[in-house]
Parts: C-alpha cells; structure tokens; sequence
C-alpha cells in the first residue's frame, strides 16, 4: 500500500466513530418502524394523532423510492440502495471524506441501509409512520420514516456545509 494512500485511510477513532452511529442510527430506524407499525397494528385505521391533524403515526408501506416513485421496481430499488450504501462505505474507508462530511455519511448511509433492510426483509417494501399534512391547499405530504429523515437531514447539512465552506475559500482567496 503506498504511503498516500496510507495517510488517508481513516484511523480507529475515525472508524469507531463512524460505524457506531451508523449502527445507533440503524437501529433507531429499524426498532421505531417494528415498534410503531407493532403499536398501531390494533389501532383503527392503523394511526394514532400526535398532534392533532397535523402529525399522526399512521402505518403505510411503500413499495417505491421519495414520492413512491419507481414503485413495484423492487429489484431495482434493491440494486440502487445497495449500491449507495456500498459506494459510501468504499468513500469513508478511502478516506475520500473526513470531520463533519464522514459523519454525515455515516448518518446518510445509515438511512439508506434502513430502507435497504425493508426491502429485502418486508416483500420489497418500506415501512413509513411518519404522517405530516401540511394544511397548504389540502395538501398530505407522503408518509416517511426515520431513514427518510436521516437521508434528508444528512443531505441538507451536506449542502449548507458545503456552501459555507466554498463562500470562507472564496471569500479568503479574494482577500
């Protein structure tokens, strides 16, 4: 192994960091869709208002990605999800990412491997609870779960962390 690429493979603390919130963040995922979809399985209408209208646990499976696109593509969908949370663990132990984008993958891949185990485990389907109806012209937002919600966090930070860290170069190189 060459000495560059030595220095950029992550160290133990890197690697324990990133694989324990992933399995803490995995399990949070997998133990809330078992736990809700167990509660509300004698619920009338499988759903249980939290707060009022607005939020509800509601128990639905989808069979596509975001929205139910590419729905009853259950192989595909396998394949894909696969293949993120491959290519993300292949990035980290690169070292191709390190601080705050790490653990940020490390969250992001956590979701995607929720959603993955769904897939495989729940006859191509994913388990959502999350119920948000937004009251914008009647409009009901789809229904998620936490690995939606670790996909999306995880992204959005990535984007803001990303800008900021362009602006401080740009704003430094202009100086």
């Amino acid at each position: 192994m060459s000495a560059r690429l030595k220095n950029k493979i992550p160290g133990a603390k890197q690697q324990v960091v990133f694989f324990l919130l992933f399995a803490v963040l995995l399990a949070a995922d997998l133990v809330s869709k078992s736990a809700i979809f167990e509660f509300l399985a004698d619920k009338e209408g499988y759903s249980w208002p939290l707060l009022g209208d607005f939020i509800a646990l509601t128990a639905r499976v989808n069979p596509g990605a975001a929205f139910s696109i590419a729905s009853g593509s259950t192989w595909l969908l396998v394949a894909v999800s696969a293949a993120a949370v491959t290519a993300a663990l292949v990035i980290f132990e690169l070292g191709l990412v390190k601080g705050r984008y790490a653990v940020l993958l490390s969250v992001f891949t956590a979701g995607a491997a929720g959603n993955l185990y769904d897939r495989i485990f729940n006859d191509g389907y994913v388990r959502d609870f999350i119920d948000v109806n937004l009251y914008v012209n009647n409009y009901h937002w789809p229904t998620f779960n936490v690995a939606d919600s670790l996909m999306c966090i995880s992204v959005g930070l990535y984007l803001i962390f990303h800008y900021a860290d362009e602006s401080k170069k740009n704003k430094h190189n202009s100086s």
